[in-house]
C-alpha cells in the first residue's frame, strides 16, 4: 500500500496537511483527520471541543478534506483520511473526494469518547457489524482504497471475524489499535488477506519487531508522530524489519 511501511496515525484536530508533510521524511503514509462528516457526529465533536479536546470542525467537511489533500499533491507521502459518520451516505461522499485525490479512506470504528459513541460513531460500530460493513461497501464501491481503524479489547467483539466481514464488503486494509493485546495482529493476519497496520506503543525497534513477528504489514505512530526523534528511530526499525532487504 505504501513505502516505507510506516504510517502516521490520525490525531483529532491535529493531523492536517502540514503535519503530514512534516513527517514525510520518515513515513510512507499519513492518515489525516479524524473528521466528523454529518450533523450528529459534528454535534458530538462540538461537545468534545467544549470539554477542551481538539477537533476539526470546518464549515464544509468535504471541502476541508479536498483542500487538505490538494495541499499534499506534491508531497512524497501517501495520504489518507480518517472519517466519522452516524450514517453511511456521507462515507460515500468523502470516499469520492479521497478517490479523486489519490488518497485512501479510513472509516473510524475506533474512537471511544462517550459523545461519539452516543450517536453511533467510533467504537460503537464494532458492535454493529452490519452497519460497519454498509459503510465499507459505500466507500469501496466508489473505487477508493478503503480500510477501517479498529480497537482491540472491546467486550463482545471478535475482531478477526469482523475483519473477515469487512474484507468481504470491499476493504483493503485494517488499522488495528492493539491496546494490550498485540497477538490480535496475528489473529487478524491469519483470518484475512487484509493489509494490516499495527498501532499502539510503536516507539522503537522492540515494538516494531513484536508487531512484525505477529504478522503486521506496516506499523503506525500516533501521539509522537510530530516528534522527529521517535520517527527516525521507528523509521530505522521499520527499514530493518520490513524493508526490502529484510528476511521473511
Amino acid at each position: 500500500m505504501f513505502q516505507p511501511p510506516l504510517a502516521l496515525a490520525s490525531l483529532s484536530g491535529e493531523a492536517d496537511a502540514d503535519w503530514a508533510r512534516a513527517g514525510a521524511d520518515y513515513a510512507g503514509a499519513a492518515v489525516l483527520g479524524g473528521i466528523a462528516l454529518e450533523a450528529e457526529s459534528r454535534a458530538a465533536a462540538r461537545e468534545l471541543v467544549a470539554r477542551d479536546r481538539t477537533e476539526f470542525l470546518p464549515d464544509d467537511p468535504l471541502a476541508f478534506i479536498d483542500e487538505q489533500l490538494a495541499a499534499l499533491a506534491d508531497a512524497p507521502i501517501q495520504p489518507g483520511f480518517n472519517v466519522r459518520s452516524a450514517t453511511a451516505e456521507p462515507i460515500g461522499d468523502a470516499a469520492r473526494v479521497c478517490r479523486d485525490r489519490n488518497a485512501f479512506l479510513e472509516i473510524n470504528a475506533h474512537c471511544r469518547q462517550e459523545e461519539l459513541c452516543a450517536v453511533g460513531c467510533g467504537e460503537t460500530l464494532l458492535r454493529d457489524g452490519d452497519r460497519l460493513c454498509e459503510y465499507v461497501e459505500a466507500a469501496a464501491k466508489t473505487g477508493v482504497t478503503t480500510g477501517v481503524k479498529v480497537r482491540a479489547e472491546v467486550p463482545g467483539v471478535d475482531l478477526p471475524e469482523l475483519a473477515r466481514r469487512f474484507e468481504n464488503a470491499g476493504a483493503t486494509f485494517v488499522h488495528v489499535d492493539a491496546m494490550d493485546s498485540e497477538s490480535v495482529i496475528d489473529d487478524i493476519s491469519e483470518a484475512t488477506d487484509l493489509f494490516v497496520i499495527a498501532n499502539n506503543g510503536v516507539r522503537d525497534d522492540k515494538t516494531v519487531r513484536e508487531y512484525v513477528e505477529y504478522g503486521a504489514d506496516a506499523v503506525s505512530v500516533g501521539r509522537p508522530s510530530d516528534n522527529p526523534v521517535v520517527l527516525e528511530r521507528v523509521s530505522d526499525a521499520v527499514d530493518r524489519r520490513l524493508g526490502a532487504e529484510a528476511s521473511p
